[in-house]
C-alpha cells in the first residue's frame, strides 16, 4: 500500500518509521517532511494545510492510505476533503477536531457530560476576563487561547500583573491572531501531568503506553512552554488502577460526548491529564498524536501500525491487536538557542550519519533540512533522540550518550528529562 503522510516534523518522522515496520506499507510519501524525513520518504513540498494541493497529489499517485498528523490541517477539514475524494484517511473529521481546535468546545463539552476538569469560565471581553480575575483572585491561573497557537497558547501567570498583561496580549494585541481573541480562564491544578495516546474508531477506546513531556523551555521546569522539550514513557505514576479509572471517568465518556453531539471522533485522541488529590481530571484534548510524546509511544507499541490505523478509520479498531511492548523509552529534544522565541537557521549539525542517525538510538528529525548531504538545523525544536532500554534510567542514559555527541551552534537541551519520577 502506498502512503501519503500529512505534516514534516519528529511526529511525522516516528509515524513513518513505524509505519515502515508493516509488511503491507510500499511507498511512503512525505508532505512537506523534512532532510532527516528525506531519508525514510519521498518527501514531496506541499504544505500540511493545503487541502487541495493535498488531495490532487494523493489522487496523482493513486495513493492507498492517508495519514494526516499535524492539528491544523486536521481543523481545517482535510479527512473530510480526502473522503470526498474517495481517499481513505487516518485522522478525525472537522467536526470532530474541534475538540481540539476550539478549547472553549472542548470545555463546554466536558461540563455538559460531567467529565472531570478545572473550574473554568470562557470570555470574549479583556475587560469581563479582568474582571473575573479579579473576582477569583486566585494565582497561579491558566490562561488559554481558544484556538490552536502551536503548542504556545496556554500562559500561567504566578500575579495579577502577568495575568492582565496575558489578556491584553493574546485579545487586544493578536500575539496568536484570531486564535486568541476568545479566552478560557481556569483554576490551576496541582498534581502529576500525564499524556495518554489513544487509538478510537468511535466505539471503543485502546490507550497506547502513558507517557510524561517536559514542556519547559529549561532544566527544574523553568522558562516559557515550548511544543515539549522531551519524554519518558511508560508514566511510572500511571498505575493499572489508574487506568481503568481514567477509561471508566474519561476516556469513554468523551468518545459517548462525541458521539452524542454528532462528532463521532476516529483517529488518534490524545489525553492530557492531571493526577490530582481528588482524582484524574483532563487538563486538555488533542485530536492526533502528541509531539514529542509519539516519539516514545510508537517504540513501545506492539503492533502494526498501518493495520491498527486502518481498522480505526473503518471503524473496526477491535479486529486488531495492539500491545505494548517491555520495557522504557526516553527522547530529548536538541533545540536552536532562542527557542521558543527567535532562532537562527542553517548551522550544520554535527554527530549524525549520511541518514540522519546516531549509533544506539533513533533520531527523529523535526526542524532540519539536508543540503549537499549536509543536515542543518531548520526549526525551534530540531532533533528528538529516542532510547529504548530495559528500564527507564537505561533508556535515559543512552539518550543522553548520544545527545552529548550531537549539536550545532547555539542548541540546547534539557538535561532532567524524566528526573522528577526517577
Amino acid at each position: 500500500m502506498d502512503i501519503l503522510v500529512v505534516g514534516g516534523g519528529g511526529r511525522e518522522h516516528a509515524i513513518i518509521r513505524k509505519l515502515r515496520e508493516s509488511p503491507q506499507a510500499g511507498t511512503i510519501y512525505a508532505a512537506p517532511g523534512n532532510g532527516g524525513i528525506a531519508a525514510d520518504a519521498v518527501c514531496v513540498d506541499i504544505k500540511a494545510t493545503d487541502l487541495k494541493g493535498m488531495v490532487a497529489f494523493a489522487k496523482e499517485k493513486k495513493v492507498d492510505f492517508v495519514v494526516v498528523a499535524p492539528d491544523d490541517p486536521l481543523v481545517l477539514g482535510m479527512v473530510d476533503a480526502l473522503a470526498e475524494a474517495g481517499i481513505p484517511a487516518f485522522g478525525p473529521t472537522k467536526a470532530a477536531a474541534a475538540i481540539e481546535g476550539s478549547k472553549v468546545f472542548s470545555k463546554n463539552l466536558m461540563k455538559k457530560y460531567h467529565i472531570p476538569t478545572a473550574a473554568y469560565e470562557t470570555f470574549d471581553d479583556p475587560d469581563k476576563a479582568i474582571a473575573y480575575l479579579d473576582a477569583q483572585n486566585r494565582y497561579p491561573t491558566v490562561i488559554k487561547a481558544d484556538g490552536l497557537a502551536l503548542g504556545k497558547g496556554v500562559v500561567i501567570p504566578e500575579n495579577r500583573e502577568d495575568a492582565v498583561r496575558a489578556i491584553h496580549s493574546m485579545m487586544e494585541e493578536g500575539q496568536f491572531g484570531e486564535s486568541g481573541r476568545r479566552v478560557v480562564i481556569e483554576e490551576f491544578l496541582q498534581g502529576i501531568e500525564v499524556s495518554v495516546l489513544s487509538f478510537t474508531d468511535g466505539k471503543i477506546v485502546v490507550p497506547m503506553v502513558a507517557s510524561m513531556d517536559h514542556k519547559r523551555a529549561h532544566d527544574h521546569d523553568e522558562g516559557l512552554n515550548t511544543g515539549g522539550m522531551g519524554t519518558i514513557a511508560p508514566h511510572p505514576l500511571f498505575t493499572p488502577e489508574v487506568e481503568a479509572r481514567c477509561m471508566k471517568e474519561i476516556f469513554l465518556p468523551t468518545i459517548e460526548a462525541m458521539k452524542k453531539e454528532g462528532r463521532e471522533f476516529r483517529g488518534c485522541l490524545y489525553f492530557g491529564l492531571m493526577l490530582c488529590a481528588d482524582g484524574p481530571k483532563v487538563i486538555e484534548y488533542n485530536c492526533r498524536f502528541g509531539d514529542p510524546e509519539t516519539q516514545v509511544v510508537l517504540p513501545l507499541l506492539d503492533g502494526d501500525l498501518l493495520d491498527i490505523m486502518r481498522a480505526t478509520a473503518e471503524g473496526r479498531l477491535s479486529d486488531v491487536a495492539v500491545g505494548r511492548k517491555p520495557g522504557a523509552a526516553a527522547c530529548v529534544i536538541i533545540a536552536s538557542g532562542g527557542y521558543p522565541f527567535s532562532y537562527q537557521k542553517g548551522y550544520p549539525i554535527h554527530g549524525l550519519d549520511a541518514n540522519g542517525q546516531a549509533p544506539g538510538v533513533t533520531v527523529y528529525h523535526a526542524g532540519t533540512q539536508c543540503r549537499d548531504g549536509q543536515y542543518l538545523n531548520n526549526g525551534g525544536r530540531v532533533l528528538g533522540v529516542t532510547a529504548v532500554g530495559e528500564t527507564l534510567r537505561q533508556a535515559l542514559d543512552t539518550a543522553y550518550c548520544a545527545v552529548k555527541a550531537i549539536g550545532f551552534q547555539d542548541s540546547f537541551y534539557r538535561t532532567d528529562i524524566g528526573a522528577k519520577v526517577l
